[in-house]
């Protein structure tokens, strides 16, 4: 069973032994869309590559400032429950005071 490669599974990698892009059969013969097989077609591979050779890096940028944001979140969010935890106990502190200074002057 000889099958052809698909997009997704090519028969090679090696962008020079892979067919040669076609132009769209639905666009009218003489269109002003150039034919992508003729000029520049080894440049545009080689930055088609180097552009694909630099996108694990550009995700793990994007992965590093994500996990850094959400760092960032976790210790504002603690600083905010300590705070609360800070004002309950002076709110506290506060309501003892004023028992004991109301005792003081009842007596």
């Amino acid at each position: 069973m000889n099958t052809a490669g698909t997009i997704d599974r090519p028969l090679t990698h090696d962008p020079q032994k892979q067919a040669p892009m076609k132009p769209s059969t639905d666009e009218p013969a003489g269109s002003a869309t150039q034919d992508f097989t003729t000029t520049g077609a080894k440049d545009s591979r080689q930055n088609r590559t180097r552009e694909m050779q630099l996108i694990p890096e550009a995700m793990a940028r994007a992965h590093m400032r994500e996990r850094l944001h959400e760092a960032e979140r976790d210790r504002q969010a603690v600083r905010l429950a300590a705070a609360r935890r800070m004002q309950r106990r002076a709110e506290r502190a506060s309501r003892r005071a004023r028992r004991a200074l109301a005792m003081a002057v009842m007596q």
